[in-house]
């Protein structure tokens, strides 16, 4: 059924009431069943598997994937198969785009671990109570679908305003649905094939799985003699550098300092590499450049001067590593990149703050509301908003010791941001929540310098409710496109937060917080070689120059961040001047490329080259290769970011139990 839509002239000329008689005649699918048992439960396990995957790359990355075009598929294909076998009914459209919104706002959730909780428990080296951190991520984010609910018969109803990202949810499911042949299944094998082979290649080279098959299963220690496991080197240069100790080999130097000193690795690393294909070749490429100037360029120029070294730090010397060169001076020019990259990126739109106060007239109403019964009643924002908004508040006080005035004075500029926030995802889907939250985080900032959490946990509460409201419409957006019922989507939302905070939490303490030798955690295994934490970085970052002010860095780290703003600020101002925008390179993409792991990036770049060539080889709608690498692209990239993730998740559980 093709998906019915206003013209421009009814959008621009119809009252709301007209539209809203159009879709409810027109559009309306009364009687198809939607948030069922099946559908929350199914969109609930779904949720809790996608936070899990959400919060492993996050950490990596420090980018958030979307999950909603992954869910989609995988209930599509998950009750086709039981219908096929007799076994169930089949998913109707509807039920699938409420197991979306369940799924995708469960991985939204996450968001707050991966910044401002994280850096909060790095500069404060107090490890929260897993209770507290799923409440609070709870309180905030139910905040933000109060919020959001407003907003929706504006933006949606009246506006129709595209949300790109939502209505290519729309497109899709309507297309599994009611398209011709078989996409749906070839998608769902497609993307179950991928991961299970990039999950099978991930357990041989992880320690914690060989040593169960090998030494638990297959009992290898008792009758080959085996000491350790065998594994597979993730980084395959370690190959190279064993022969070159046992041979007396030349070892790759910059200026003196080694290559594996300053993080120039060479891995197989499935997810980032699927990582690189959806974030597409400028982006990856972007994040390349950056690390080639940082690692390559700026970092060997500043061991060999004297501006990185090695340091004591309780006692002991700490040997010059990746994590030393980013955290003594490559973040300040990286954060200063992407600060200033979004927030004139962000100033650059100014339809994200023109569109605010368009058509207001016509959102008054002239009679009975037509949609009452279906829409989330105002009343419900109305009391929610101010209940959780003081939930949210003396969460943030009891919890993280920040001010009641501070955690307050927040909640004004956190409608204004969301409201910003919320436009920009109609506008473009992209949610400007790093830039916005930076502004809660030094408005707050200048009225107490003292205590880190009072800048972050106000600018991360900002960010949470900002992003879970925006995201809330994206996702409403299909289900206004296919007839769905506002109220379900908006009940499915809140299961999802509930989905993602009970997953993702336990899950932080077992991916970041490891308890040593004598079963102490320790907040200093939160930023590793592993899990570079990019985000954290970041807001740490930010807190630090706001608590510190930049007297404490090397002069050559004030200099480079003041140069590294001014070319933000030139690159931000040329892309959106110049007619090929698409060919300029990513700000913040740059700055991300200079925190990130280098080994990470070049799997990125590899898995968008991969991407890119054979989207240039297969160009012909049709064929069998545009069908798998273009059509099949984000199915391609979710299997490699799924199976490698969840493998690896598995593999830190099984670590923990085998010891």
């Amino acid at each position: 059924m093709a998906l019915q839509q206003l013209s421009d002239e009814q959008i621009r000329d119809w009252s709301r009431e007209q539209k809203d008689e159009w879709w409810f005649k027109n559009v309306f699918r009364s009687e198809m069943p939607q948030l069922t048992l099946r559908s929350a439960l199914t969109g609930f396990l779904l949720g809790g598997i996608l936070a899990a995957t959400s919060l492993y790359i996050a950490a990596k990355t420090g980018i958030g994937v979307g999950a909603g075009l992954t869910s989609v598929i995988l209930a599509f294909a998950l009750f086709r198969i039981l219908s096929n076998m007799g076994v169930a009914k089949d998913f109707s459209i509807l039920e699938n785009n409420c197991t979306q919104s369940i799924a995708t706002a469960a991985g939204y959730v996450i968001q707050p671990l991966t910044s401002s909780l994280g850096a909060y428990m790095v500069l404060s080296g107090q490890i929260i109570d897993g209770w507290k951190m799923a409440a609070w991520l709870i309180i905030v984010s139910t905040l933000g679908v109060f919020i959001a609910f407003p907003m929706k018969r504006r933006f949606i109803n009246d506006e129709q305003l595209p949300f790109p990202e939502g209505r290519a949810c729309g497109v899709v499911l309507d297309s599994l649905y009611h398209g011709e042949g078989n996409t749906g299944m070839f998608q769902a094998r497609l993307l179950t094939k991928v991961a299970i082979y990039i999950g099978l290649f991930k357990m041989i080279t992880s320690e914690g799985w060989m040593k169960l098959i090998e030494f638990k299963l297959l009992r290898m220690d008792k009758w080959a003699g085996m000491v350790e496991p065998w594994v597979l080197h993730e980084r395959f240069d370690d190959y190279y550098y064993m022969l070159a100790a046992k041979y007396e080999w030349w070892i790759p130097k910059i200026i003196g300092t080694d290559f594996k000193t300053l993080g120039l690795r060479l891995t197989l690393d499935g997810a980032m590499f699927g990582v690189g294909g959806l974030m597409g070749i400028r982006v990856a490429t972007s994040c390349l450049l950056g690390a080639l100037i940082n690692f390559v360029i700026l970092a060997p120029i500043m061991i060999d001067i004297g501006d990185i070294h090695p340091r004591l730090m309780n006692g002991k010397m700490v040997p010059l590593s990746r994590a030393e060169i980013v955290n003594q001076w490559s973040m300040w020019w990286g954060v200063a990149m992407m600060v200033a990259g979004s927030l004139t990126a962000l100033l650059g739109r100014p339809e994200v703050f023109t569109g605010l106060f368009k058509r207001g007239a016509k959102v008054k109403s002239s009679g009975a509301d037509l949609l009452a019964h279906v829409e989330v009643p105002m009343w419900v924002s109305y009391i929610g908003v101010p209940v959780f908004s003081f939930f949210a508040v003396a969460a943030t006080h009891y919890f993280f010791n920040v001010p009641w005035l501070l955690s307050a004075i927040s909640l004004p500029l956190i409608f204004v941001l969301t409201v910003i926030c919320t436009n920009s995802m109609a506008l473009t889907s992209w949610t400007p929540t790093g830039a916005l939250s930076k502004i809660t985080q030094f408005s707050v900032g200048a009225l107490d310098r003292s205590n880190p959490a009072s800048n972050l946990l106000p600018a991360g509460m900002t960010s949470a409710i900002a992003a879970n409201a925006a995201n809330l419409l994206s996702d409403i957006k299909p289900g206004y496109m296919l007839g769905g019922k506002p109220r379900h989507q908006a009940i499915g939302h809140v299961i999802g937060i509930i989905s993602g905070s009970l997953a993702a939490v336990p899950l932080f303490f077992l991916l970041f917080l490891r308890p040593d030798a004598n079963g102490v955690r320790s907040t200093g295994t939160i930023i590793s070689e592993q899990f570079a934490q990019p985000a954290i970085i970041q807001w740490k970052g930010v807190a630090e120059i706001i608590a510190n002010g930049v007297s404490k860095l090397p002069s050559s780290a004030i200099i480079t961040m003041v140069v590294a703003a001014l070319v933000a600020v030139f690159l931000e101002v040329g892309r959106m001047r110049s007619s090929k925008a698409a060919l300029w390179p990513s700000t913040v993409s740059i700055g991300l490329g200079v925190v990130l792991p280098p080994e990470s990036t070049i799997a990125m770049w590899l898995g968008a080259l991969a991407f890119w060539l054979m989207g240039r080889k297969y160009k012909t709608p049709g064929t069998d290769g545009h069908k798998t690498w273009v059509e099949g692209c984000e199915p391609i990239c979710a299997g490699l970011i799924t199976g490698a993730a969840l493998v690896g998740i598995g593999d830190a559980i099984v670590t923990v139990l085998i010891g």
